[in-house]
């Protein structure tokens, strides 16, 4: 049997086809690239080893999905539409799903090694875990213990309002004002927000990439200044999410930044944040965090439910 995972971002989309419980082909592409996903689907057939098409395919997306559609948050295509795929590809069953409850079902069948612990906790079996990620934009998800396993609930918390909490985020929160009507955080738990972040306190402009090298070397003090305001704020929104749902299962960070900042993440600055909530601080210090070091955790995700047949021909909106 073969089935088709992929994993659809504003920078990048994976896609891998498995058969009979092996890995037969994998490829990316850059997403902008790409008038649509269903030529760049075509694309990916046409290089793919000839075969059956997939029996079922699953499509994790960064963006809502309702009744098996999805208009994806930071690319301009066109609605994705699990129906018209099915039909268009001659694939049986195919389901769209967010691409944090991808990720919330990847983490369930990644080996130990894929994870970094930056605070032990104390895990509660069964409580809520939840899972976020800065990249192109800031995913976020909740899973639940449900019928002896964990059911990821979609959300888009990642466009909540950006709460600041001291002078130096209050200055962040008016740059960002003077060109966005409302600052998610979103608008700085990303890419584009760690090049604002450097934009507002160095005065010039620079790409997330070469600010992430020059911190990370230590050569640009303002570098690593922006990045321990970032893991500080990544701090702040990840123990928000763990206070709103009593994720006493445990915090999983993942998306393509945190791995790549993972000093930073391990310093002092982010688990301060994380644990800074008044009242509930001491609740903060027992919820165990955890960073998700294998980059393809969605397409994991994407494949385990087309693969255990969860998936059918229109999307559930979980």
């Amino acid at each position: 049997m073969r089935i088709l995972g992929g994993d659809i971002g504003g920078t990048k989309t994976l896609l891998r086809l498995v058969e009979d419980e092996q890995d037969l082909y994998e490829a990316r592409f850059e997403s902008a690239k790409w008038l649509g996903f269903q030529p760049l689907l075509k694309e990916f057939f046409r290089v793919a080893p000839t075969g059956p098409a997939p029996e079922s395919a699953c499509f994790a997306v960064a963006g809502p999905v309702k009744d098996g559609r999805s208009v994806l948050t930071n690319l301009p295509w066109k609605d994705l539409n699990a129906e018209e795929i099915s039909k268009h590809f001659g694939i049986p069953k195919v389901s769209l799903i967010n691409d944090f409850h991808a990720v919330g079902i990847g983490i369930s069948v990644l080996p130990q090694e894929d994870f970094a612990c930056l605070q032990v906790g104390r895990r509660k079996p069964r409580a809520p875990q939840v899972v976020l990620g800065a990249g192109t934009g800031l995913g976020q998800g909740i899973l639940i213990w449900e019928g002896g396993t964990y059911r990821p609930l979609e959300t888009e918390g990642g466009h909540v309002d950006f709460a600041p909490v001291d002078e130096e985020q209050i200055q962040l929160f008016r740059f960002l004002k003077k060109q966005h009507d409302r600052i998610s955080v979103e608008r700085i738990l990303s890419g584009s927000g760690l090049e604002k972040i450097y934009q507002c306190f160095c005065g010039t402009v620079l790409s997330a990439a070469n600010i992430s090298a020059g911190a990370l070397s230590g050569e640009n003090s303002c570098a690593v200044h922006t990045l321990r305001l970032f893991a500080k704020i990544y701090g702040q929104q990840a123990g928000n999410l763990a206070l709103t749902s009593l994720a006493r299962g445990g915090v999983y960070l993942a998306g393509g930044i945190a791995p790549r900042i993972l000093p930073f993440l391990q310093e002092n600055n982010f688990l301060e944040a994380f644990c800074a909530k008044g009242r509930m601080s001491r609740l903060m210090i027992d919820i165990p965090v955890q960073v998700v070091l294998n980059p393809k955790v969605g397409i994991v995700g994407a494949v385990q439910m087309a693969r255990v047949g969860s998936a059918s021909k229109t999307s559930r909106n979980i």
